[in-house]
């Protein structure tokens, strides 16, 4: 009797799974593969109901005759233990990032003469509703806000890029990249206080209040579903702090990073170069309790940002507020610093890890960009979040365009340069 392998990775059976079952048992027995959380990820689906459930409905199904677990989005694994004569999919990996998994999947069989079944997809009415419906959950406040706790424990290190409006977080949403037979994404968004202010056009010293702050998000998680990390720079009053807790909790955010910093805010990476004022310890501590204290759920964190080695106040110093912030309730803690060479940021992660093996670690690698996600995370990170970057690429191209424009006098030569407005207008999902 040959084999027909087949992988699923959703929440919910629906006709178009059901299609492929059917066509499966033309050909012999089915062995369905349940992708892992893990791999879900990597593959632009959070998972909305759990890896065991997810078992269950496959075990469930009729016509399938074994049900495996695939822990990689790329098949080497399964093809190279179970060697099946077909692999059946829907046609819509043939073309986009998940054609590579297709190519993968023809590599892998090509050793021994299996087959690819290519099965048109199907998309009806109640398909695509069912997907909108699962795609809304996503970005419902109570799913979302947990979300990055989620992806703490399931993902090696959390990839985290910087948005400012609906269309940014529509690119942090959707960019999927195939690199070395391999897909990638990013897990999470980061609404930077800089970025946020540099686009209205303002300085970066929180003139921009909470409530035009507020509206930014509002702007990014209609459109969105992956989670938030907010940029709450000093975290302000204490009496203050606690309502934008509780506003960013109710918004359905997944944590805010304060900074131990008092007085007119500076950005860091400035250094000692103009005036800063590093808070108190029992201070800064007791923002940090007065915020957890104001909590209503359990999902919500709020991650300490420590400014010692940017201050140049020494090792010692950010480890000791480490441990502190640690104990006043703070559920993570970033380390910042404006050196290239990463030497002091490798050398508090090791410190850190050894007294706090659980507590997350979160790493803004802007100064030194040279280091890998794998170097983070060999000394203990768990996020990193490239704070700035898309709104610094945005500025030099618009400056070059508007220049040009005003040299030649029309938009002819700008435009070989230009994203197509059909190919922008495809980010956004019609309802």
């Amino acid at each position: 009797m040959k084999t027909v392998y087949t992988c699923f990775c959703t929440d919910v059976i629906h006709e178009g799974h059901l299609n492929i079952i059917r066509e499966a048992g033309k050909y012999g027995e089915v062995i369905l593969g349940v992708l892992s959380d893990e791999a879900m990820i990597r593959f632009n689906r959070f998972p909305t109901v759990c890896f065991e459930e997810r078992m269950k409905m496959a075990q469930s199904l009729e016509g399938v005759k074994k049900v495996i677990v695939q822990k990689d989005i790329m098949y080497h694994q399964i093809i190279r233990e179970w060697h099946p004569d077909y692999v059946i999919h829907g046609d819509n990996w043939s073309e986009g990032p998940m054609k590579a998994i297709r190519d993968n999947v023809a590599m892998l069989l090509s050793e021994y003469g299996g087959e690819i079944i290519d099965v048109p997809y199907t998309y009806t009415e109640n398909v695509k509703r069912i997907d909108e419906r699962v795609r809304e959950k996503l970005a419902m406040p109570e799913y979302r806000r947990r979300r990055l706790r989620q992806l703490l424990q399931i993902c090696p290190i959390v990839k985290t890029l910087e948005v400012h409006s609906g269309l940014t977080g529509l690119i942090a949403e959707k960019t999927i990249v195939e690199n070395n037979g391999e897909l990638d994404q990013f897990d999470a968004m980061w609404i930077s206080s800089l970025c946020d202010s540099t686009i209205k056009g303002k300085p970066d010293i929180e003139l921009v209040d909470m409530t035009s702050r507020f509206r930014t998000i509002d702007d990014v998680m209609e459109v969105t579903t992956k989670p938030v990390i907010f940029d709450g720079d000093t975290g302000g009053l204490v009496e203050h702090f606690v309502y934008t807790v509780r506003s960013l909790e109710r918004m359905g955010v997944s944590a805010v990073i304060i900074e131990d910093k008092t007085g007119l805010k500076k950005n860091s990476l400035f250094g000692t170069e103009v005036e800063q004022k590093q808070d108190s310890i029992e201070h800064f501590c007791g923002k940090i309790s007065a915020g957890k204290k104001i909590q209503l759920t359990d999902d919500f964190m709020i991650i300490a940002r420590i400014e010692s080695l940017i201050l140049e106040q020494g090792m010692e110093d950010a480890m000791n507020r480490a441990r502190a912030y640690v104990k006043a309730g703070a559920d993570g803690i970033m380390i910042h610093s404006r050196k290239k060479n990463p030497a002091e940021i490798f050398e508090f992660c090791d410190k850190f890890r050894e007294e706090f093996v659980n507590v997350p670690l979160v790493v803004v690698p802007t100064s030194f960009n040279q280091v890998t996600e794998n170097e983070l995370r060999e000394h203990g990170v768990n996020i990193v979040i490239y704070a700035n970057q898309l709104t610094r690429s945005a500025f030099p191209a618009m400056e070059r365009t508007a220049k040009d424009i005003l040299k030649f006098h029309r938009a002819k030569e700008v435009e070989e340069r230009l994203m197509p407005i059909s190919q922008i207008l495809t980010l956004v999902d019609e309802l």
